[in-house]
């Protein structure tokens, strides 16, 4: 199996309690770091009529970083690609070398 090319920069963030300052918390993410992927589209769904957004599914190639490395994306994470989110579903590896990762992933956009 040859090298991906991996062309793609992509910040991977995961989430976080954020104080909302009256005692309670609101979720917000964090950026883990930045890693070069390569995206590759797969189905899309259209949600029903009053619901503002679409799925698209993705998969998204990666290098792979050792188990529990921050990293190496895990499920409920998500990769940024510019103004594009990428929630992560799950992560598998690509090769039988474990030298890349693939992320299932779902793009939600909220449409204007």
């Amino acid at each position: 199996m040859s090298a991906p090319r991996l062309p793609h920069r992509l910040v991977l963030e995961g989430p976080v309690r954020v104080p909302d300052g009256v005692g309670g918390h609101d979720g917000g993410w964090a950026v883990l770091g930045v890693l070069w992927g390569a995206l590759a589209a797969g189905a899309g769904s259209a949600a029903g009529d009053p619901v503002p957004f679409g799925r698209v599914a993705w998969r998204i190639t990666v290098r792979a970083a050792p188990a529990g490395a921050p990293e190496r994306p895990v499920a409920g994470q998500r990769l940024r690609l510019g103004a594009r989110v990428f929630a992560i579903l799950a992560v598998a590896e690509r090769d039988p070398g474990g030298c890349y990762l693939t992320c299932f992933a779902r793009e939600e956009e909220v449409s204007a």
